[in-house]
């Protein structure tokens, strides 16, 4: 498996807990970064770690990317972030993943309602079930039980609308069709939208660390490539939809694209990356803002804000939160990750001073 050991970003949240949960001896982490907007809301990760300093890491980075993705989304919600640490060779058993997410409820419980929490990578809906026997704070629970169900639908969308966007930018129109994209990482998200590409006669080159995923590929049409040579592959746009820090400098200046778009938390192994990436003549869409569709959809469905369709065509939006920034970006001589960072600080600033809740 690949794996991309980042730093440890500046500490400025408002609240980490950190445990052994009592009853599967797993590490927890519950990552507050901010409430200025709200109660936080962001997912819930169940992955594996070298180390749990990794996982712990993994968490204060997460949840400060998700301040920034709520803000730019326009939501009335804070930046969170939980993650359960499983150690290398570490395989649960039903009885000890129930034991897992139990204790994630409590621990999300100790917030008091600062903190949302809900389905990510490597949990699911019925995860979220089981979370909510402890805490009533936990979002996207499954639809058999009038829960919202599975995000991945409308964060695709979103990064679909958002590579519209782009390609829109880079080759002069917004249609697939013919286009070279690169898609690394076949996961909920990513199978949807390399199935959405292909739907739409895209030339998709894929890849996934499970090798499993080579038959869905194949099924779609798509190119497949070993895991840690897709970048090698010249294209149009490359979507990074995996695992974090894969963009690193080696990565980025073998890069033979034109774009960068991609639904992966933190691609950016450093923030410099998106200086590089510019200096390449690289376009880079920011992952917070073009994966924000699962958690505008999260959010908007808990609070029963707008009908279905209303809520969606808010997720399709996100197209044009992209061109805002590249527009932004482009008259400013500033790069894109800049100025949606600025996009982000500015809500911020706004709803610190109106006291947003």
């Amino acid at each position: 498996m690949m794996r991309h050991t980042l730093p440890l970003p500046d500490f400025t949240h408002e609240r980490v807990e950190v445990m052994t949960g009592s009853r599967s001896g797993l590490f927890i982490a519950v990552a507050l970064h901010s409430s200025v907007l709200g109660s936080a809301l962001g997912g819930a990760r169940l992955w594996t770690y070298p180390h749990w300093s990794d996982a712990l890491g993994d968490a204060l980075r997460l949840s400060a990317a998700m301040t920034l993705k709520n803000a730019a989304a326009g939501l009335n919600a804070g930046g969170g972030k939980s993650v359960i640490g499983l150690p290398e060779d570490t395989v649960l058993d039903a009885d000890r993943r129930r034991a897992a997410f139990l204790d994630l409820g409590d621990a999300v419980e100790l917030l008091g309602g600062q903190y949302r929490t809900a389905e990510d990578v490597g949990s699911t809906t019925d995860d979220m079930l089981t979370v909510s026997e402890r805490t009533a704070h936990v979002v996207g629970l499954p639809s058999t039980v009038g829960g919202s169900g599975e995000p991945a639908g409308p964060t695709s969308l979103g990064v679909y609308a958002s590579l519209q966007a782009v390609l829109e930018r880079v080759t002069g129109s917004a249609d697939a069709a013919d286009r070279r994209i690169t898609i690394s990482g076949l996961g909920q998200v990513g199978g949807r939208l390399a199935s959405r590409l292909a739907e739409n006669g895209a030339r998709l080159t894929v890849t996934d660390i499970n090798p499993a995923r080579r038959e869905f590929a194949e099924s779609l049409g798509a190119a497949w490539v070993e895991p840690g040579t897709e970048h090698l592959i010249a294209g149009d746009v490359f979507v990074p939809a995996g695992i974090g820090g894969l963009l690193t400098d080696e990565v980025i200046d073998a890069l033979d694209v034109k774009a960068v778009c991609g639904p992966a938390n933190n691609p950016l192994a450093e923030r410099s990356g998106a200086g590089r990436l510019a200096d390449r003549g690289i376009l880079y869409a920011p992952d917070f803002v073009v994966n924000a569709g699962g958690v505008i959809y999260l959010d908007l469905e808990a609070k029963q804000t707008g009908t279905s369709d209303e809520i969606m065509a808010r997720v399709a939006g996100i197209g044009d939160t992209v061109r805002t920034i590249l527009d932004d970006s482009e008259a400013r001589s500033i790069t894109p990750l800049q100025a949606a960072e600025e996009l982000a600080a500015a809500r911020l600033r706004a709803g610190a001073q109106v006291g947003v809740r």
